[in-house]
């Protein structure tokens, strides 16, 4: 037998796992004018994730922390139900006008989302308990922490909260970084990891993915 061909450079294998389905123009659309304006969507991979997520769910209701320009809210809304709403909430008005474009683009119709401006802590208390399938949280980095604790309260039985840039460019396995956004998401992970009430996962889809079922 002849020597073993070289593994695969880790990057590559980065770029094989984000292309493995490809986006399709509005998809596309958005992720361009969300590099134009500074904003970060979610990875494809990450949004592969989250489209997976709400069809094996089934949801029919999903909140979900920073609407951005809709790259992932798009994906949610494919894997929800035909008949579920996604609930999006924003600081930021215009990422929302930019949002509803990219859902009119895909074809979504309005009565499928609702979107909510206003700072997440502020609008998550007011969301009704145990009335969603699945949070996705995509925001304020150092209030991840709190959105845990909203979402084991918003969540059903057996739905699912998700927070992604857990990995958060390799910052959380520094010991020495305490910044603010660090020290928030190295909180939600210790928080999501040793509650009872939840079976947690940690995946490196783009900057790292948590994922957490509720019992």
């Amino acid at each position: 037998m002849g020597p073993e061909s070289p593994a695969a450079d880790p990057a590559d294998l980065s770029e094989y796992v984000g292309g493995f389905l490809a986006e399709d123009d509005a998809l596309v659309a958005a992720r361009a004018t969300a590099r134009r304006l500074g904003s970060a969507p979610v990875s494809p991979s990450s949004g592969a994730v989250l489209r997976f997520l709400a069809s094996v769910l089934r949801a029919k209701a999903v909140v979900e922390v920073g609407t951005g320009l809709g790259v992932s809210g798009l994906y949610l809304l494919r894997g929800m139900a035909p008949d579920g709403v996604l609930t999006s909430i924003d600081v930021e008005p215009e990422h929302q006008g930019l949002a509803k474009r990219t859902f009119a683009a895909a074809g979504v119709a309005p009565s499928r989302t609702r979107l909510i401006m206003g700072r997440a802590l502020d609008v998550l208390p007011r969301l009704t308990d145990g009335g969603y399938d699945l949070l996705f949280v995509d925001g304020s980095k150092p209030e991840y922490p709190q959105c845990y604790e909203q979402g084991v309260r918003l969540l059903r039985p057996g739905g699912v909260m998700a927070f992604d840039n857990v990995l958060w460019e390799g910052r959380v396995a520094a010991p020495a970084r305490r910044d603010p956004d660090t020290q928030g998401v190295r909180e939600a992970i210790r928080a999501v990891r040793e509650d009872d009430r939840l079976v947690p996962l940690l995946l490196p889809m783009g900057e790292g993915m948590l994922v957490a079922a509720k019992v």
